[in-house]
């Protein structure tokens, strides 16, 4: 049935898991009947229509689809950086942390004070953001890196730095009881296969060692295999939720392997299908 916004525009060693974790608990996040139109009347761009979509808390949820089918919108009203034209959206008051494609790094700050930034806007005492931001830095590898500044690193070290400032906006120090939910929008999809590796292993390791729940866009179906519990996957604009794949193989995971490619086959055939219904 078409929404009432549709109608409108036409006049989202590791131990092994293999269910979605922590399932009977409220979702982390929950979208329910999300719809998403820029514009208004004839001329209404209708980019998302009628998303449902529950993350569980502590899971790792890969959205998939054809460029231009709202990943990113939905990512956007998740973080409150947008409101949806229908339906809504419950965090559970969740910290949130949103982190781009690109790193967006103050070139004039150094690794330590991009980090220690971040730490200020979560109202961290001054005293205690030089350690933290230390400690933050330690999880993702970059101790030692502390005096550079953004022109100084590789583009994975600069998308470490940004995935550490990522975790220091969810830092609450007046509640430690809320969960946290990090955003990510095809953070390693301009880097190389080998960087775009090791960074699959720092991820999973992070969002397991700080029971994380992830919310991963990216266009590479392995990825969403290698790193997801869950795969949902997008139809071409509007964007709706079409088929959902869960993950049932144990962790840690291979890009290349066996299992993963098999899987990922079966995603892109299908995706395939949905661009090509859409005239992709």
């Amino acid at each position: 049935m078409t929404s009432p916004i549709a109608q409108a525009a036409s006049g989202l060693t590791a131990p092994s898991r293999t269910q979605p974790p922590h399932s009977d608990r409220p979702p982390a996040v929950r979208l329910s009947g999300v719809s998403k139109a820029f514009g208004s009347g004839t001329g209404a761009l209708l980019a998302l229509d009628d998303v449902s979509l529950d993350v569980s808390p502590g899971e790792f949820v890969c959205l998939l689809g054809a460029s231009g089918c709202g990943k990113s919108t939905l990512l956007n009203l998740v973080a409150d950086l947008d409101r949806p034209s229908a339906g809504t959206i419950d965090t559970r008051d969740a910290r949130i942390a949103l982190m781009f494609q690109e790193p967006a790094l103050f070139p004039w700050l150094t690794v330590t004070g991009n980090i220690e930034l971040a730490l200020k806007m979560r109202g961290v005492p001054r005293s205690e953001r030089r350690s933290r931001a230390a400690e933050l830095l330690g999880s993702v590898h970059l101790n030692g890196f502390e005096k550079k500044r953004p022109h100084q690193l590789s583009g994975g070290m600069r998308q470490r730095v940004a995935l550490a400032r990522a975790l220091a906006l969810t830092i609450d120090e007046n509640d430690t009881s809320k969960g946290t939910v990090l955003l990510m929008d095809e953070p390693f999809g301009a880097l190389d296969a080998m960087t775009r590796d090791l960074l699959h292993d720092e991820i999973e390791r992070i969002w397991r060692e700080r029971n994380l729940s992830v919310l991963f866009v990216t266009h590479n179906v392995r990825e969403a295999v290698r790193l997801g519990d869950r795969v949902v996957l997008l139809s071409s604009r509007p964007g709706r939720v079409v088929e959902e794949f869960p993950v049932p193989m144990k962790r840690p995971r291979r890009i290349d392997s066996p299992e993963v490619a098999t899987l990922a086959a079966s995603i892109t055939d299908r995706l395939r299908e949905e661009v090509g219904r859409h005239g992709g």
